[in-house]
């Protein structure tokens, strides 16, 4: 059996790109947990990383990728001090459009604490034209 290059292959919960956070003070809201807007950020941070991490510079200088449209749940509080996983995958790629999952959840727990699906463009560095997904995308993120 082949091993995985970190963060290549990334298609399902079980696949996805792993990396923990740990609540913060200043990542709690009025409410005593966690900020509606910093899961939001923990999801962006996600899929940046994620693409840091598997692409070569030369792609990462080449182009850019925008957030369309963010569909987020919450479902569980997290408090200050916490742990959660954040995991991310990649969903269907459609002209220069890339769907992109995220699950936030605390360790060994079955229901996360927020998931969100986020909609990425690629977008041509020079021009901020769209960039067709191509397979020198699908390469970098081996699944191809």
């Amino acid at each position: 059996m082949t091993e995985r290059k970190e963060g290549h292959g990334c298609t399902s919960f079980e696949t996805a790109f792993l990396r923990t956070r740990i609540a913060q003070p200043g990542d709690i809201d009025e409410l005593g947990h966690v900020n509606n807007v910093v899961y939001l950020s923990w999801v962006q941070d996600a899929a940046i990383t994620h693409w840091h991490t598997i692409s070569p510079v030369a792609m990462r200088q080449a182009e850019v990728w925008v957030a369309l449209k963010h569909t987020i749940e919450y479902r569980d509080a997290v408090l200050e001090g916490e742990t959660v996983e954040v995991r991310t995958w990649l969903g269907e790629a459609r002209g220069a459009r890339f769907d992109r999952h995220v699950d936030i959840r605390k360790p060994g727990a079955k229901r996360f604490s927020a998931r969100a699906v986020t909609e990425w463009c690629r977008l041509d560095a020079a021009t901020r034209r769209p960039k067709r997904i191509g397979e020198d995308v699908m390469l970098a993120f081996g699944l191809k």
